[in-house]
């Protein structure tokens, strides 16, 4: 096994170790001692990878954030050329698809704001061009967005235990957050009302 594979394999399970940790005690429980008992990793193999906690906590958040934009791009190609929405529902799939994962994004955010809030800066900085795509491709921006909040605040909520719904329920409300269908009259009203305001402002005008 040549050292680049070795190296990336023992990367791999400290980040999962480290979600554990996380996961089951909590971001204050994220030592390089307690990294090394769960992955079983020297401390000094940890400190040769990660230098300082945040280091463990960027490279977390990497990790999640790759996988979830393979997952995102592999669900908008799923759903084909006919998605009127193909943004917005590959992001609404990620929240949903996230309460699915034993170790979420949702705690290593958490853990990461406990530790630095500047580690987020580049997550930040993603999210805004996903949400530039959203608004682009929609008719209604405003409802997308407000489609896509509503499904990460139901992701977050069931992560952090707060959401008192069975798992049937809230997979119903994702499949609706999820059906183009059930949102295309609001669009298309909120369209009209667009229209008709941009009428009447004209012809006040003139």
């Amino acid at each position: 096994m040549d050292n680049p594979t070795r190296s990336e394999r023992s990367r791999s399970t400290a980040i999962q170790a480290a979600l554990v940790i996380i996961t089951r005690d909590g971001p204050g429980a994220l030592t390089f001692d307690a990294l090394a008992r769960e992955s079983g990793i020297s401390k000094g193999g940890l400190l040769h990878q990660f230098r300082t906690k945040s280091g463990i906590l960027k490279a977390l958040l990497e990790y999640q954030r790759e996988y979830f934009e393979n997952f995102a791009r592999h669900y908008a190609a799923n759903q084909g050329a006919s998605a009127q929405h193909p943004a917005l529902l590959s992001q609404i799939a990620v929240a949903r698809e996230s309460i699915n994962q034993p170790h979420s994004l949702a705690r290593a955010v958490l853990a990461a704001l406990v530790e630095d809030p500047n580690l987020l800066d580049a997550l930040r900085e993603a999210d805004s061009e996903k949400i530039d795509k959203i608004r682009a491709e929609a008719a209604d921006p405003e409802l997308a967005v407000l489609r896509l909040a509503a499904a990460r605040g139901l992701a977050f909520y069931a992560l952090l235990g707060l959401l008192p719904l069975p798992e049937a329920q809230l997979d119903r409300l994702f499949e609706r957050l999820l059906d183009d269908d059930r949102w295309h009259s609001t669009e298309e009203a909120a369209g009209g009302a667009v229209t008709t305001s941009t009428t009447s402002n004209a012809r006040t005008r003139c």
